[in-house]
């Protein structure tokens, strides 16, 4: 069997679908946005991709900071409404039954139900054609502690995360392996120590 050509697109999958927030805890609003990504580790450097006609779009470019916050199985049907629906015509926070948490270094609302949230500040604007891209440095992640394990540890695999992949929201399975581990020593159980 090969592989069936199709036309130049978008289709690097799976990728988070993750719930954008911005503007302030007076005046806040929520987009979905599935184009993000990390950038750079030193600095940490992360990126979003939002329209120019979106709501969000003029509050992020205005106010120079957002916080990207990881969605859950339980945060799916709020999601996909907050990236159909307008901040224009209707408060998401209220309508998704969403609280709003205080950052600690930008402006800009977390949703508290949300396990992990990321706030970022906006470093450069690169207009790349149906999409301008937010490229942010990465100021503090906060983390619901429940997630955290006895050592410190952030134990993702508790979270429920989505994906999104071609119009779907999936959720992740169970770890198939780690970093390294294709590459790692089997360790022999038979070996009897002298």
């Amino acid at each position: 069997m090969s592989k069936v050509q199709w036309k130049a697109g978008t289709f690097i999958y799976p990728i988070p679908a993750v719930m954008v927030t911005c503007g302030t805890m007076e005046k806040s609003n929520i987009i979905t946005v599935a184009w993000t990504g990390i950038l750079n580790t030193n600095p940490a450097m992360c990126y979003i991709s939002v329209r120019p006609e979106r709501y969000s779009h003029d509050i992020i470019k205005e106010n120079g900071e957002f916080a990207i916050n990881l969605t859950t199985k339980n945060l799916a049907y709020a999601t996909d409404w907050c990236g159909v629906k307008s901040g224009k015509n209707v408060d998401k926070f209220k309508e998704m039954h969403l609280t709003k948490e205080k950052a600690n270094l930008i402006k800009v609302p977390l949703i508290k139900e949300s396990p992990v949230s990321i706030e970022c500040k906006v470093n450069k604007i690169v207009p790349l054609g149906s999409h301008d891209m937010f490229i942010a440095e990465v100021l503090s992640i906060d983390a619901d502690e429940k997630y955290i394990d006895e050592k410190g540890a952030f134990d993702i695999s508790k979270c429920d995360l989505i994906a999104y992949a071609n119009g779907g929201y999936y959720p992740l399975a169970k770890k198939v392996g780690k970093f390294g581990f294709s590459v790692q020593k089997k360790k022999n159980k038979n070996l009897k120590h002298k």
